[in-house]
């Protein structure tokens, strides 16, 4: 389901003062889009100020590319795209690429319930946040984006058996994170006399 960005003017005015590289209109889209790109650049950085960095790569990119936009097709969908591209595209140049075995990610793999089901928004980023950036750019585009992992093999340059086993791992390391922050608010729960035991 899209959503229609809320602009001043019509779509079809924007798009042409966009390609015409007017900064009055470069601004409001920017303006308008910020929040949701915002926060899929979040989810792929390691840091705001590294989000902040990828959501600025990723709309000069969109200015830059503003004439292939096919008019009728969402405009929001096509800067999203352009967005989660930017984020693989640095997960690609900066990134060590590890290959590690599926069958060792079989062996360590751990059953019970998705830990991220009771948590805040908030919280599961954060978490993510946490992870090894090749866990993290697997876990987001298989969990949030929809990817499989044919495609996340294909994007990122990796196998479809390294995909698997960084989305194994990331789960993992997102339950211990979990587990870990929930003892941690356990003991802050428990009176003064109990946790000196």
């Amino acid at each position: 389901m899209d959503i229609a960005i809320h602009l001043e003017g019509s779509e079809q005015q924007l798009i042409g003062a966009l390609v015409r590289q007017e900064r009055w209109a470069q601004q409001q889209l920017y303006e308008a889009c910020y929040g949701k790109m915002m926060g899929i650049c979040l989810r792929y950085a390691g840091s705001k100020d590294e989000a902040l960095d990828l959501l600025h790569e990723g709309f000069i990119k969109v200015f830059q590319h503003i004439g292939r936009y096919k008019p009728g097709a969402p405009l929001e969908a096509w800067i999203r795209t352009i967005m989660v591209n930017t984020c693989i595209d640095y997960f690609r140049k900066n990134m060590r690429r590890r290959t590690d075995d599926l069958e060792q990610a079989r062996e360590i793999c751990l059953d019970g319930p998705d830990a991220l089901s009771a948590l805040t928004e908030k919280e599961i980023l954060a978490a993510v946040q946490e992870l090894s950036p090749a866990y993290r750019a697997v876990f987001n585009l298989y969990v949030v984006e929809g990817y499989s992992h044919k495609e996340i093999a294909e994007a990122l340059e990796i196998t479809e058996s390294t995909s698997r086993s960084n989305l194994v791992k990331a789960r993992i390391k997102l339950r211990e994170f979990f587990a870990l922050r929930r003892m941690e608010f356990d003991a802050d729960e428990l009176p003064p006399d109990e946790t000196d035991r």
